[in-house]
């Protein structure tokens, strides 16, 4: 089966209490495309660049099997740019700089071999965009994963809601739950987010991990406790990348199936948030992934002789 990822390629300054950067690479759409390449997944990208982008991104994404037909370069515009500093506790950060540049007009292409990917991943974009990319597609997808955030909420409402109505599985964090929702408890804001449309809901709540809602279901899993965390920038990102893939090469979506992809997915954004960027989750080995899913095993397995 295969991938189709839409979401920004681009470029990202973060400043952090451990460190700060110039322009490096970022994007949800590289994330996940970094994410999908560690699982060998067959990937693809839609999004779009400016004449500013450096082609050894584009060389390294392609030497890791990313297809990047779908990522159209504008030659004389600038790509998407954001700029943002956390606070102490890395779970809250100040927007210091954002410049659509090219994604302010992106009308995006669905390339031909792209258009029947049986898992479609829409990343946090505008509504708008979302939703073009679902009607170009050629057969609908077995399997629709939209991630958003507040400031569609804010000022894209009645776009999101035709997303989310086409959408099989939501992901967003517990504060979009509950503006999304109208519901402080996350149990309810769930229940409530299904009857928008998705028949699953994950909610992601940071250093706390992650839930999983459906049909009346719950799983819970934690998240990973590591000694350095510098940077959670595209944490969010690649814990879809991860999700999806491991549905998109298992081909089975069920619950129990859901419940493993979180743990993939968790365990990937563990590795994101080691080092500054995309430059951790570049050099994933297989190894490495193997261990760390084990870690998160031995984390929540344990004999009870109630």
């Amino acid at each position: 089966m295969k991938l189709l990822a839409v979401g920004t390629v681009a470029f990202d300054a973060i400043e952090t209490p451990f460190g700060k950067t110039d322009k490096i690479l970022g994007g949800a759409a590289t994330y996940i495309g970094l994410a999908a390449s560690a699982l060998d997944t067959d990937v693809s990208l839609v999004s779009v660049i400016g004449g500013d982008f450096p082609q050894e991104y584009l060389d390294m994404m392609t030497s890791k099997n990313i297809n990047v037909d779908g990522v159209e370069v504008v030659k004389d515009g600038k790509t998407f740019f954001w700029s943002g500093k956390y606070h102490n506790d890395l779970n809250s950060r100040d927007t210091l700089v954002t410049e659509l540049n090219v994604l302010a007009d992106f009308d995006p292409k669905v390339p031909e071999h792209s258009a029947e990917a049986e898992v479609l991943l829409l990343g946090n974009l505008d509504p708008v965009v979302q939703l073009s990319v679902l009607e170009r597609m050629k057969t609908q997808p077995k399997l629709v994963i939209l991630d958003t955030m507040n400031f569609w909420m804010d000022i894209a409402w009645d776009n999101l809601m035709k997303v989310i109505a086409k959408t099989d599985v939501i992901t967003i964090n517990d504060e979009e739950a509950r503006q999304l929702s109208g519901e402080y408890s996350l149990v309810k804001a769930a229940k409530k987010i299904h009857t928008l449309g998705p028949k699953y809901v994950i909610i992601k709540k940071g250093e706390h991990g992650a839930l999983l809602f459906h049909d009346g279901k719950i799983f819970a899993i934690p998240a990973l406790p590591l000694e350095d965390v510098f940077d959670p920038t595209g944490a969010g990102d690649t814990f879809a990348g991860g999700f999806a893939s491991y549905l998109t090469k298992k081909e089975d979506f069920s619950f129990e199936s859901m419940k493993t992809a979180i743990l993939v997915g968790s365990a990937m954004a563990s590795f994101t948030v080691e080092k500054f960027g995309t430059e951790r989750i570049e050099t994933v080995t297989k190894e490495e992934l193997t261990e760390r899913i084990n870690q998160f095993k031995e984390l929540t397995a344990f004999e009870s002789a109630i």
